[in-house]
């Protein structure tokens, strides 16, 4: 990591946290005095109430429902651990190591804004474990997304009190045998302290990142294989003509038209021109791919706002010497931006999987042979090409399809009705990611199909350089490796396996363009 994200100094992107999680650059705390001083004067003021015999939720009073039960004051201080234990119920599956720094940074980032409370010393802890690559143990299912991601976040709390499981050097080892080994002290979670830490949207938010990082390049992928689509059915380019979409001029179906024009623009200058009119599945693309794309620039601005909010509860206005007390935790907005995305994701992966589904059928491909086979002669009876990659998308698809179902509307009540209406805002999350997998599922299949189709219209002279162009032809050089000509069948299960690594490193857009 050669650069740094300054924490508590400028508004972050969604790109901060992207390379933040990645490990591509380090998360660094504000120096200035003035940074040090607000976060100070917050935790101060927490201290100064208690010390006046202030009532502050979490704080003085018990947690949830139990809000009117007061806390004596020998037990404030035991009051924070108890929330993390409690707490630690999660199950589901482990969230990656990347996926876990998302959620540590976005954590970091709604803690530095100086509304909750917090010591200086914790804010730098949490930054110092992500900088050391200290990761708590957190499973992804218990969150109901208000308040907050409690269960999830309970481990990161843990984790900064020296309790529970820690992913260290590629090792699953306790919290405080991992802060040892880098030089770091756990600390004594203070008044409020832990409720900071939990009582916030980081985990959906940080999950939320990565979504819309890998639908920004499911969607440009989904261009370029609906550009070799078109090329390996010898369709109409003119479906995609500058002056067509300017009629309908939504930036982002026009940006979606734009990019497969650009592909085919060597194929356009032959004069190639097959139907009249495509099926949709090709002359709707931009049109499919573009609503995602409208939408994306939509849910970038929820998910960084969210990112640069204080969104636990209780806040502090120090200037004024009130507690706020109020609802930032919900996941309203997250939740929405999830549903969303995941809808649209899966008309995409639904667009791709019509795709290949016309190329393997002799009746609508225009030429290409049985399921793209290549094998030729008294072979050709024993092969099946992709006859089962086909029917694996078509698997892949429905699954994606039938996971649309919006999470934001099954609230349910909990914590004896005083968490009554509920944001679902992190399984919202999960299920994006669910079906941006399934869509990235179908991306690879449908590469291997265009990939297979234009190698046979090149073997066969029906498809020559001049007309499939620099970029597709750049595009196949770097696949060329990858995906295997399909002669006699083969199994295709590990060439997915790569091509879903390479679609995930975002390298499938030659550079320069």
């Amino acid at each position: 990591m050669t650069d740094s994200v300054w924490f508590g100094e400028t508004h972050l992107t969604l790109e901060d946290i992207w390379d933040v999680a990645r490990r591509e650059r380090a998360p660094r705390l504000s120096e200035s005095a003035e940074f040090r001083e607000r976060i100070e004067r917050s935790a101060e003021f927490v201290n100064r109430t208690i010390r006046n015999g202030g009532v502050i939720y979490g704080v003085t009073t018990g947690y949830g429902d139990s809000c009117e039960t007061e806390i004596p004051p020998v037990l404030i201080e035991e009051l924070p651990i108890h929330l993390t234990r409690y707490h630690r119920c999660g199950m589901g599956r482990l969230l990656s190591s990347q996926e876990t720094r998302a959620v540590m940074a976005v954590r970091l980032s709604s803690l530095v804004q100086g509304w909750s409370g917090v010591s200086p010393a914790l804010v730098q802890l949490l930054a110092d474990m992500l900088r050391f690559d200290i990761l708590p143990l957190i499973p992804a299912e218990g969150s109901v997304g208000a308040s907050g991601d409690l269960t999830p976040l309970s481990y990161v709390a843990a984790g900064l009190a020296g309790e529970g499981r820690v992913r260290y050097r590629n090792e699953e080892v306790e919290a405080g045998e991992a802060l040892n080994s880098a030089g770091l002290k756990s600390i004594v979670l203070r008044p409020k302290e832990a409720l900071a830490v939990m009582n916030g949207t980081a985990a959906m938010t940080g999950l939320a990142v990565f979504a819309i990082k890998r639908a920004e390049g499911l969607s440009r992928l989904a261009c370029r294989l609906s550009a070799m689509a078109t090329l390996a059915m010898l369709g109409n380019p003119e479906h995609f003509d500058a002056r067509l979409a300017a009629a309908k001029p939504h930036p982002g179906q026009m940006r979606a038209t734009a990019r497969i024009r650009e592909d085919l623009a060597g194929y356009a200058a032959t004069n190639a021109r097959g139907r009249l009119q495509d099926r949709y599945s090709l002359r709707c693309a931009p049109h499919v791919i573009g609503v995602l794309e409208d939408m994306l620039p939509v849910f970038r601005t929820l998910v960084e706002t969210e990112i640069n909010s204080a969104n636990d509860n209780p806040l502090f206005d120090p200037e004024d010497g009130r507690t706020l007390h109020g609802g930032h935790f919900y996941g309203g907005h997250i939740a929405f931006a999830m549903d969303g995305l995941k809808t649209l994701v899966a008309n995409v992966a639904d667009l791709l999987d019509r795709q290949l589904a016309l190329m393997v059928d002799t009746r609508y491909s225009n030429g290409l042979p049985q399921n793209l086979s290549g094998s030729t002669g008294t072979r050709s009876s024993l092969n099946h090409g992709l006859k089962a990659v086909q029917i694996a998308a078509s698997a892949w698809t429905a699954e994606a399809l039938k996971l649309t179902m919006p999470a934001s509307v099954f609230s349910r009540s909990t914590e004896c009705h005083n968490q009554d209406k509920v944001s679902m805002g992190t399984i919202a999350a999960r299920d994006a990611l669910r079906v941006l997998e399934l869509g990235e599922q179908v991306a690879a299949a449908n590469l291997i199909a265009v990939v297979q189709a234009l190698r046979l219209r090149k073997r066969k002279s029906q498809l020559g350089d001049a007309a499939i162009g620099p970029r597709i032809s750049g595009f196949l050089a770097i696949l060329d490796d990858t995906i295997p000509f399909i002669d006699d069948d083969i199994p295709l299960d590990e060439t997915l396996h790569r091509l879903m690594a390479f679609i995930h490193s975002n390298s499938f857009v030659p550079e320069g363009e």
